[in-house]
């Protein structure tokens, strides 16, 4: 049994999700289909999200914006006249659209949850619809019955006991060799819906592979493989064939796009190679992450991360930064799910960059405030060369104004402004 994901790119449009089609139609193994939101959904119902907890007034204007999407993709692929899919995806917009209308909960990342999940399962709900058409019929499941977390919303722990055995019961290719699932998405005992971190679905498809014991898992993106380099950054960026399950973890671990950062672990514990491949040229071998006996000789690797927050906490009363202070700045960090990136200390400033998530920002800052002062720049750039020569630093940080460089023995870090 192997796993294929794909991720948003990739069912962007209708001819996303025909291309997924052609990918998986020569297929007769036992397979899974883990499936992201299309396009850019998660960003949209994210912005549904924050009009409706924050009482924007444009909730309606949001909603909007998903609802034409999905019924457009919908038309191109099945055409008007009141099919089955094209009710099933109405029903879950309704039921979407209903929920915005309720009074919030006072706890933004239970909302986030609630109302995002919406993304994987009108994708699903559509590719699943189509495969069927096409003569693959694939069966639907919900994975919020399948992955079982607690409740901490928008960064979900799974309870991988419980998880496996639910798993087990819902993927048996008894009465089916392929079935379609969400990515990113989960549920709690109660059937709550939590969420496993943005750009989660890898880290899916990654767990799927080691509770049910998976030959492989693929993950289809828009690039040839694993590149040392962004192709739209750089253009002499080049795929590299071969890496072993550690530099996966510290590559998607500094902001590496190519996979999730929770994603290796699943898979290196149970020794199943995972393969990066682009849908667009799926003829392609692209690149394998496993265990590997020699060491590679890897060239400078790039990463550029955005959205960026840098701050500086200096104590009102001129302490020290200390293990103390250290401790209660990392509790506030987990309690607003900020994560942490890279950090600098000195004897009263402590100094880290995070991801920018607006949302909550303010209250972060205030709560911060009672305690230190707190100095910040918004939408900075994380620059990363892992494998690091001076000429590849010098290359990255050309022309840049960098407000924080720190250097280990393979990696290179540096905080620029925009």
């Amino acid at each position: 049994m192997d796993i294929f994901k794909f991720g948003g790119a990739s069912v962007k449009d209708a001819e996303g999700v025909k291309n997924l089609f052609n990918i998986i139609n020569t297929r007769k193994e036992n397979l899974i289909i883990v499936v992201s939101a299309m396009g850019k959904m998660t960003d949209a119902l994210e912005a549904v999200c924050n009009a409706y907890f924050h009482r924007a007034g444009e909730t309606a204007e949001a909603l909007e914006r998903v609802k034409a999407f999905h019924r457009g993709i919908v038309r191109e692929l099945f055409g008007t006249g009141g099919n089955k899919v094209e009710k099933q995806v109405e029903d879950l917009l309704q039921t979407l659209e209903d929920m915005t209308k309720e009074e919030p909960s006072l706890s933004y990342d239970y909302e986030y949850d609630r109302l995002i999940c919406f993304g994987e399962l009108l994708s699903t709900t559509i590719v699943a619809a189509y495969l069927e058409r096409q003569g693959r019929k694939a069966k639907w499941v919900d994975i919020r019955k399948c992955l079982i977390t607690d409740a901490n919303y928008r960064n979900a722990g799974v309870n991988l006991e419980l998880s496996a055995r639910m798993c087990r019961q819902a993927f048996t290719f008894q009465d089916t060799f392929m079935y379609v699932t969400q990515g990113f998405i989960a549920g709690t005992t109660t059937n709550q819906t939590t969420t496993l971190g943005r750009e989660g679905s890898d880290y899916t498809a990654a767990l799927l592979a080691n509770l049910l014991d998976a030959e492989e898992v693929t993950i289809w993106k828009d690039v040839p493989g694993i590149m040392n380099a962004d192709p739209k950054l750089f253009e002499d960026a080049e795929v590299i064939a071969k890496m072993s399950y550690k530099e996966a973890i510290e590559l998607s671990n500094c902001g590496a796009k190519v996979i999730h950062p929770k994603t290796i672990k699943p898979l290196q514990n149970k020794g199943i190679p995972l393969f990066v491949r682009s849908f667009l040229y799926p003829e392609s071998h692209g690149s394998v992450i496993r265990e590997l006996d020699e060491r590679l000789n890897l060239p400078p690797i790039f990463i550029d991360k955005g959205n960026q927050l840098l701050l500086t906490l200096t104590p009102r009363d001129f302490s020290f930064i200390a293990e103390e202070k250290l401790s209660g700045i990392f509790a506030t960090l987990a309690k607003y799910r900020m994560r942490l990136n890279l950090m600098q200390t000195s004897a009263i400033s402590f100094s880290f960059c995070i991801d920018l998530h607006e949302a909550v920002f303010r209250q972060f800052i205030e709560e911060l405030h009672d305690e230190y002062e707190v100095l910040y720049n918004k939408n900075v750039r994380l620059l990363t060369i892992r494998h690091y020569t001076d000429d590849a630093i010098a290359r990255m940080t050309e022309g840049k104004k960098i407000l924080v460089e720190q250097r280990s023995r393979l990696t290179a870090r540096f905080v620029a402004e925009e």
